[in-house]
C-alpha cells in the first residue's frame, strides 16, 4: 500500500473542497439556505483535514486496518484465536444459564423463616404450617373482609394451575 505522500493529497483535497462547495451552491439554490449550509459544512472536512494533520492520521487509520484485514483472512494463527474467542463466549453463556438454574448452588443449612403462603426460592410453606391467626380474617372493616376475598380468590387461581 503507497505511503502517504503530502504532494498528491494537498491538490486532491483542494480538488474535492471546490467540488463540494460547487455542489453546496447548487444545493442551496434548489432546497435553501440549511441545505446549502450544511453541503458547505461538508466541503471544508478534506482541507481542513489536511491542514491539521489528521488526514495522515485516518491515512493511517486506513492503511492499518486493510493490513489487518489481509492478515486475518490469510493467517491459521489468527482464526485459532477467533475459534478461541468463540468458545471463551460460547461456556461463559453456559456458565450464566447453569448458575441461573441453581446448578451450582448448594442447599442452605436452615431453612430461613418466611410468612406462610409467601413465594420464596423453594416455594411457598404449606396452608397447615401457617399459624391459625394468619389464616383467620380479622372481624370489623369491611375492606378487611374484601382483601381476604381477594387472598382467597388468588389462592383459588393458584391451585388450579397447581401452584400451591
Amino acid at each position: 500500500m503507497p505511503d502517504f505522500n503530502d504532494l498528491t493529497l494537498l491538490p486532491f483535497c483542494v480538488g474535492l473542497t471546490l467540488l463540494g462547495l460547487i455542489g453546496s451552491w447548487a444545493a442551496w439554490r434548489r432546497r435553501g439556505a440549511a441545505a446549502g449550509t450544511r453541503g458547505v459544512a461538508w466541503s471544508l472536512l478534506p482541507v481542513s483535514l489536511y491542514l491539521t494533520g489528521l488526514l495522515e492520521l485516518v491515512w493511517d487509520v486506513v492503511r492499518s486496518t486493510v493490513s489487518w484485514v489481509t492478515h486475518l483472512i490469510f493467517s491459521p494463527t489468527v482464526w485459532a484465536g477467533i475459534a478461541l474467542f468463540g468458545v471463551s463466549v460460547v461456556l461463559y453463556v453456559v456458565s450464566g444459564v447453569a448458575r441461573g438454574r441453581g446448578g451450582n448452588q448448594k442447599a442452605p443449612k436452615s431453612k430461613p423463616a418466611s410468612p406462610a403462603g409467601e413465594l420464596t426460592a423453594t416455594g411457598p410453606e404449606p396452608a397447615s404450617a401457617a399459624p391459625a391467626k394468619a389464616a383467620k380474617p380479622a372481624k370489623g372493616s369491611k375492606a378487611k373482609q374484601q382483601e381476604s376475598s381477594e387472598f382467597d380468590e388468588i389462592e383459588d387461581i393458584l391451585k388450579r394451575h397447581g401452584i400451591n
